[in-house]
């Protein structure tokens, strides 16, 4: 998703179904991603990076040109529209905070979206309780908990074929579970939030202190392939922190699957080893751990969620 050009993947030709169509929109904090798809599931895409950072109605001019260049593609009315993104908006529909485009901050997203799309059905989410969404729709499992690895650590659960806690009722935050009561300092404010140690950067971080010296996402994996302390004791932190809270969502609500995924988990598939591990060492007498795997989708998981976030919108109008 984030590495294709303008170029649609699929061309909707003129024998295209004239079901109602549905539109995903994954805004992230360097680029963003659309899918259209109609009613069958004939599909076309198109990619762009954000300009020069001015404020957000420069970004948002952009993305309205994005839109009408997709729009005439199609050349149909939007049925319903999915949004991802991963700032957090409040009850008044206003972003409350966004760190990686803090020129967001104060826009009040509902009014914004609308105007770009009047007389559609439209949701928005986190992009991780989307991904989530995609995640479990590519398992077949309507009780999944998704973690997806990277920049920061985001994620998702879908209970019953549902997220939770869904739309407009606030995200699912996993990386600002507390996992330990005198961790690192969070970018949130408060100290030892899932992402302050588990995230790729906090990984490194540590592999840097252990190592006595800067560690770069590649030196990270040769010293694992390598077999270095540094790196295995930076990753096994790493895993304790992700188990211990697929353990406390386990407990509280009780998912069937729980997957992995992200850019940092993608590139170092021991992670989930460790994960696994962990998982087995804090499970309790007569309840088995969680079982774990690799997320399917990897970076399309959360256009892909955006999508179905339309078409469930649909369904509900």
């Amino acid at each position: 998703m984030r590495t294709r050009d303008e170029a649609p993947r699929e061309a909707l030709g003129e024998a295209a179904s004239p079901a109602p169509r549905y539109l995903g929109i994954d805004i992230g904090g360097t680029k963003v991603a659309l899918r259209a798809e109609t009613e069958a599931g004939q599909a076309q895409e198109l990619s762009f990076a954000w300009g020069p950072r001015h404020d957000a109605d420069r970004d948002l001019a952009q993305l309205a040109d994005h839109v009408r260049t997709l729009t005439a593609r199609s050349g149909k009315p939007w049925r319903a529209v999915g949004v991802a993104l991963p700032a957090t908006v409040g009850p008044d529909e206003r972003i409350t905070a966004w760190p990686s485009r803090p020129e967001w901050t104060g826009l009040p997203l509902g009014p914004a979206l609308r105007a770009l799309f009047p007389g559609a059905a439209l949701a928005w989410a986190d992009d991780g309780d989307v991904g989530a969404l995609a995640e479990a729709d590519a398992a077949n499992c309507a009780d999944l908990l998704y973690l997806g690895v990277g920049t920061g650590v985001g994620g998702g659960l879908v209970l019953g074929g549902r997220l939770c806690p869904g739309p407009g009722r606030g995200s699912f935050e996993l990386g600002h579970l507390v996992v330990e009561l005198d961790g690192p300092p969070c970018v949130c404010g408060r100290r030892g939030c899932l992402q302050a140690t588990a995230s790729g950067p906090a990984t490194l971080a540590r592999a840097a202190r252990l190592r006595g010296g800067p560690v770069s996402f590649e030196e990270l994996r040769e010293g694992l392939r390598a077999g270095r302390p540094w790196a295995a004791e930076a990753i096994d932190r790493t895993g304790y922190a992700l188990a211990a809270a697929i353990t406390g969502v386990t407990e509280l609500l009780h998912p069937q699957l729980a997957l992995i995924g992200g850019g940092f988990a993608a590139g170092i598939p021991e992670l989930a080893d460790r994960v696994g591990e962990h998982l087995t060492a804090l499970a309790r007498p007569g309840r088995p751990s969680l079982p774990l795997a690799p997320a399917r989708l990897g970076g399309l998981s959360s256009l892909r969620g955006a999508v179905l976030l339309a078409r469930g919108t649909a369904s509900r109008f």
